[in-house]
């Protein structure tokens, strides 16, 4: 058998995983950790061994916590809340004994949102239908459009008011009908190389434009970024969204404030799987406001379509945000810390080769 097809070592094999795999000891303390859990944690393998895993990490439920510490069950935990260098996540957690070694164990942290690719192409293909139905529906809202103008020159001027509402409102369902068009669709915009914070400028600039001037956007960008790959004009959209989004929400607070912030995260271990691809994405874009944050029963759900805390919100808005992040083979996610009062939307994208 050559080298070429020799298959991996199983060190390879679990340095090749998307979820972090961690060692500990009979006392807890870390001996070994591969990539993705080097991310997760902050920290390189070398810093981590040695270290306590519950002095890295603090798990929000005290059931996990001390079932891990004092028991040799196996354990799974699903949707826990746990704190890493002062972040917030949500994970699946399992303890694994190892019956050869009595006291040792690998506890292994998925991120709650890579469970969501396994379906994410079954959601799409259910937004189909919608977006069959509406392409049927443009057509009649035209005709009722186009009437409503004819009939508003032969109304008096005190009564075209009333036709106006009627062209207005069918522009507004025209509106709604295109963005379920957009997530329904199942061809993704082209991709190309651009410059990252050229696009994010442009998108600032758009929301400054449209007022609010009373919360200030903050850029903390790191220069050194290469270009990243992906549809420019899509990903200016998605900006403009998250962005106008976190303006509304810390609008009321008495110090309110947007941040958007770039960096490297190198060693990034999450990949996005696609078509059986895997794709790093090392490109982390965050924008973070002040602001109350989503309502807890609706932060499970908020790229679903229809889901808005908005009175009078559409639910489209962070659905189709996620779509075009997911054409662009890229990934997004949201955390909100209690704590700190921050809610922040992370967008992770690939480098252009």
């Amino acid at each position: 058998m050559t080298a070429r097809s020799a298959p991996p070592s199983p060190v390879a094999q679990i340095g090749g995983l998307i979820f972090a795999v961690v060692l500990v000891d009979p006392e807890m303390r870390i001996a070994q950790a591969n990539p993705a859990a080097e991310h997760l944690l902050g920290q390189s393998a070398r810093r981590l061994s040695g270290e306590d895993l519950f002095e890295v990490i603090d798990i929000d439920d005290p059931r996990v916590l001390e079932r891990t510490l004092e028991s040799d069950a196996q354990i799974v935990a699903r949707g826990i809340s746990m704190r890493v260098e002062g972040r917030s996540k949500r994970v699946n957690m399992t303890v694994s004994p190892l019956v050869t070694h009595p006291g040792w164990k690998v506890v292994t942290f998925s991120d709650v949102g890579q469970e969501e690719l396994a379906d994410e192409r079954e959601r799409t293909v259910s937004l189909r239908a919608p977006a069959v139905l509406a392409h049927e529906i443009k057509n009649p809202l035209a005709a009722i459009r186009g009437a409503g103008q004819l009939l508003a020159r032969k109304l008096p001027d005190a009564d075209r008011a009333l036709a106006q509402v009627i062209s207005d409102e069918v522009d507004r369902i025209a509106s709604l009908i295109d963005r379920m068009q957009k997530l329904g669709s199942q061809v993704p915009e082209p991709v190309a190389p651009f410059n990252l914070h050229e696009a994010i400028r442009q998108a600032l600039t758009t929301v400054r434009t449209a007022g609010n001037e009373d919360v200030p956007l903050v850029e903390e960008f790191d220069p050194s970024l290469p270009a990243v790959l992906g549809n420019r004009e899509a990903f200016e959209q998605v900006m403009i969204n998250l962005l106008s989004n976190a303006r509304d929400a810390c609008s009321k607070e008495e110090n309110p404030i947007v941040v958007v912030k770039t960096r490297f995260v190198s060693g990034f271990a999450f990949n996005a799987i696609r078509l059986g691809r895997s794709i790093r994405l090392p490109i982390e874009i965050t924008v973070t406001d002040n602001g109350r944050g989503i309502d807890p029963a609706l932060q499970d759900h908020v790229f679903e379509p229809f889901v808005s805390s908005k009175k009078n919100g559409q639910g489209l808005g962070l659905a189709l945000v996620k779509k075009l992040v997911r054409d662009m083979d890229g990934r997004i996610s949201h955390e909100r810390d209690e704590r700190a009062g921050l809610t922040h939307f992370r967008i992770h994208l690939p480098v252009a080769k």
